[in-house]
């Protein structure tokens, strides 16, 4: 038994004092053994990102392999994420295939963090493609819809994000049939569409905000829908993807519907200043990463970045900044036995400084960084 202590702990409702007791690879109720005295802070369950593209110097695409998926996945415990969905944006029939596969493996696997996948795309707008593909945008089909339902069986989680102009209602509602997170985004469809692509199943809006219909006060499109609805919305909270004051609307919307997503790509955890994404170079610099032309292409963020700005910018509590990246995430998923902090749950929890600088991660109750 291991009790630590100088630390307030985020259960992933509300703070305490603590202390956090831990008994292996369990948080326990109880306490006797070994202190570990932290200097101030906060002990938070480790964090849940379900959009990552890449870390590590890999980027997820047709070529990843079960091990390329587990290289993600530890890189982004090491920046505070103990749980991750590595995302495939709009590919090919044959790369989703691939992915998937790899996915599989890495569940069979059993590797640490894999959580599941995440496919953005292709099934979306190419109006609103930002700096996807708009040559591999497409309509799903029969086989995309069987191939998603048939891929889910052997994931924990997957997530599906599409625009209603590439999906119907019944295809959206076999996916959720079938327990795919469906999210809409890289929409420019109606308020309407939006509410009835809700109705079908779709439970999430992806990266609110960015590559979809804006609000209007005629026709309120997609971002009018998801502030008014109580599907999650992802947020990307680098202070570049979304100002501070439409994040603070989407706070007083949607009080308790909004979680945060890095979106971060290959260069996350490494020193690159570039790289290649489908052949277009993208830039790394000031914090923002962009092809060329200026099209944001992902973005340069951690879990706990993004935490502080919501606190420092946006003015949100401590405790919902932290449930916005743990329990919330891990609502979205189903996965009740992930983002707290109560007896009985695993010892994946990571103490961050006052600052929210990430000191100490823990996986299993075993630190790893």
């Amino acid at each position: 038994m291991t009790s630590y202590t100088g630390a307030s702990v985020f259960d992933g409702t509300s703070l305490s004092d603590g202390p956090l007791h831990v008994d292996g690879q369990t948080i326990s109720d109880g306490a006797s053994g070994q202190v570990v005295q932290l200097q101030g802070g906060y002990l938070l369950p480790g964090l849940l990102d379900l959009q990552v593209n890449g870390s590590g110097g890999h980027l997820v695409s047709g070529q990843s392999t079960a091990s390329d998926l587990a290289l993600i996945c530890t890189v982004q415990a090491k920046l505070g994420a103990t749980g991750v969905l590595p995302t495939l944006i709009t590919d090919t029939p044959e790369a989703t295939a691939s992915v998937i596969k790899a996915g599989i493996e890495a569940t069979q696997a059993a590797v640490p963090g894999f959580l599941g996948l995440h496919l953005e795309g292709p099934h979306l707008d190419p109006r609103r493609k930002g700096a996807h593909d708009a040559n591999l945008i497409r309509p799903m089909t029969d086989a995309d819809l069987n191939r998603l339902c048939e891929g889910r069986k052997g994931l924990p989680a997957l997530m599906v994000t599409l625009a209603p102009e590439s999906a119907t209602p019944a295809q959206i509602a076999e996916l959720a049939a079938a327990g795919v997170v469906v999210s809409l985004g890289h929409s420019d469809c109606t308020l309407s569409a939006a509410r009835a692509g809700f109705a079908a199943g779709a439970t999430c809006v992806t990266h609110l905000f960015n590559a979809m219909s804006q609000l209007g006060h005629r026709e309120p499109g997609l971002v009018g829908a998801a502030l008014t609805d109580t599907a999650w919305c992802g947020l990307i909270a680098d202070g570049h993807h979304v100002s501070t004051e439409a994040m603070q609307i989407a706070v007083a919307a949607r009080p308790e519907g909004l979680f945060l997503v890095s979106d971060c790509m290959s260069p996350a955890g490494t020193d690159a200043r570039e790289f290649s994404l489908g052949g277009r170079r993208i830039l790394r610099q000031d914090g923002r990463l962009t092809l060329e032309d200026g099209t944001l292409a992902g973005a340069d963020l951690t879990l706990p970045q993004a935490m502080k700005i919501m606190v420092r910018r946006v003015g949100v509590s401590h405790e919902t900044a932290f449930a916005m990246a743990s329990s919330r995430p891990a609502a979205v998923l189903g996965r009740s036995d992930l983002g707290h902090l109560r007896p009985g749950a695993a010892a994946d929890f990571i103490h961050l400084d006052e600052d929210f600088t990430l000191q100490s991660v823990w996986r299993a109750g075993r630190q790893i960084f």
